[in-house]
C-alpha cells in the first residue's frame, strides 16, 4: 500500500495540473515547458541565496533536478546557498542532533559542485541549517555539532517562526509557538550565534516582521538575513486583500531596514502563500507576468535596504510550481534593468557572498 502523504491531505489540483495543499505545491515538468525563455544578461553571475534539495514525501527536487534547472536555464550560476528543510535527518540519535544529518548531506551535495565533475556551479557553498534555539544555553553542542558537520561551508542556521492563527497558513511541521522570537529561552540560544561567527535566517510572516525587528535591535551583533521578502500574505483570511495588506507591510519592511544587521532576500513569492495564483492557470506564467505581480515588493524592499543588503534567491523548490528556473531569473533582471552594474552585482550575487562569506567572487 503506498504511503499517505500527509501534506497533501485535502489537495486540489489546478487546471495545469498543480496539486496544491497548504504551504507546498507539487509540480509538472510538462506544464512549466509550456513557457520557456532565453537568459537575459545570461553572463551576469548569480548567487541563487536561497534553495533546498529534498525527497520524498514532498514533491521530489534532489541535486540531479537542481542541476537540470541550472542547466537549462542557462543563466550564469556562480554558486547555491542551501537552507534547512528538514531533509535527511538523521533517524536515529538524540533528538536535539538529528538536524546534524541534514548538514551532512548538503555538505555531501556540496562535494559533487566543488568536484567540477557537473559544471562550473558552485552548490551548496554556503549551508544553513537548523539547531533548537530554543534550548537555551543547551543549544551550544547542537551548535558545535553543526559546525563540525559543514566546516567552511556551514554559515547559520534558520529557526522557523512563521506563524498564523489562520490553520490555512500553517506551514509543513508547523510545531512553533506564536511569540517565538520573543520566547526568554530562544533568546538564550540566539545569543550564542554570534560569538561562533554564525548567522541567523528568519522566515516568518508580513504580519510578524515587527517582531523580527524587536529580536534585530536587542541583538545587534548577530548578523540577521529576512527570507521572501517578509512572505506577503493572500490566501485564507488573506485573500483579496492585496492593495489593503500592502502598505502595512511596506511600513514594517522600513522599520526593519533601519536595523544595519539585517538584510533581505528577494523571492519566495511564487509560494502558494502568497495567493498569486499562477499555479493556478492553464499555463505558466511569463517574466514579464511576474514583473507586474511582484516588482512593487521588490522595488520597496530594495529602496529600504539598498543593493547591499538585498540579495535575489530562487526559493526552489516551493516557487518551481510557479515559473521555471530560467523564467524566475528573467523576472528579477527585467525588475532592475534600470539599475547600474555596481547595484545588480549586489543583488545578484555580492550582497549574498558578502553575508553568508562564500568568497566566490574576486574580492
Amino acid at each position: 500500500m503506498q504511503q499517505e502523504r500527509p501534506e497533501l491531505r485535502g489537495a486540489r489540483v489546478s487546471p495545469g495540473g498543480v496539486v496544491t495543499s497548504g504551504s507546498y505545491a507539487a509540480y509538472r515538468n510538462d506544464w512549466l515547458a509550456l513557457h520557456e525563455e532565453e537568459a537575459l544578461e545570461p553572463q551576469l553571475p548569480i548567487i541563487d541565496a536561497h534553495h533546498h534539495i529534498w525527497d520524498s514525501p514532498r514533491p521530489r527536487y534532489m541535486f540531479e533536478d537542481m542541476l537540470g534547472d541550472v542547466k537549462a536555464a542557462r543563466h550564469n550560476v556562480v554558486g547555491t546557498v542551501y537552507v534547512d528543510c528538514r531533509s535527511m535527518y538523521r533517524s536515529d540519535g538524540p533528538v536535539e542532533l538529528r538536524s546534524v544529518g541534514e548538514v551532512e548531506f548538503a555538505n555531501g551535495v556540496a562535494a559533487l559542485g566543488a568536484s567540477g565533475a557537473y559544471g562550473a556551479t558552485r552548490f551548496c557553498a554556503g549551508i544553513v541549517g537548523f539547531g533548537s534555539l530554543h534550548l537555551g544555553a543547551r543549544a551550544r553542542p547542537v551548535l558545535e555539532a553543526l559546525v563540525l558537520a559543514g566546516g567552511s561551508r556551514f554559515k547559520g542556521v534558520r529557526q522557523i517562526s512563521a506563524w498564523d492563527s489562520d490553520p490555512v497558513l500553517a506551514p509543513p511541521h508547523a510545531d512553533r509557538p506564536p511569540g517565538l522570537l520573543a520566547d526568554k529561552t530562544f533568546r538564550e540560544g540566539f545569543a550564542l550565534l554570534a560569538p561562533l561567527g554564525l548567522r541567523f535566517d528568519a522566515w516568518l510572516y508580513q504580519t510578524q516582521i515587527a517582531e523580527l525587528t524587536d529580536l534585530a535591535r536587542a541583538f545587534p551583533g548577530t548578523p540577521i538575513v529576512l527570507d521572501h521578502a517578509g512572505t506577503p500574505l493572500g490566501i485564507g483570511r488573506y485573500a483579496g486583500r492585496r492593495e489593503e495588506l500592502f502598505p502595512a507591510w511596506k511600513r514594517a519592511i522600513v522599520e526593519l531596514a533601519g536595523c544595519p544587521n539585517v538584510s533581505i532576500k528577494l523571492g519566495g513569492l511564487g509560494m502558494v502563500v502568497g495567493g498569486f495564483g499562477f499555479n493556478e492557470r492553464d499555463r505558466p506564467p511569463t517574466s514579464h507576468d511576474l514583473v507586474e505581480a511582484w516588482k512593487p515588493y521588490v522595488e520597496t524592499c530594495i529602496e529600504a535596504f539598498g543593493s547591499r543588503r538585498c540579495m535575489f534567491e530562487s526559493n526552489f523548490p516551493p516557487d518551481r510550481a510557479t515559473c521555471s528556473y530560467g523564467v524566475i531569473w528573467n523576472a528579477f533582471k527585467r525588475m532592475v534593468a534600470g539599475a547600474g552594474e555596481d547595484e545588480k552585482t549586489d543583488l545578484f550575487a555580492r550582497t549574498a557572498d558578502r553575508f553568508y562569506d562564500l568568497r566566490l567572487l574576486a574580492r
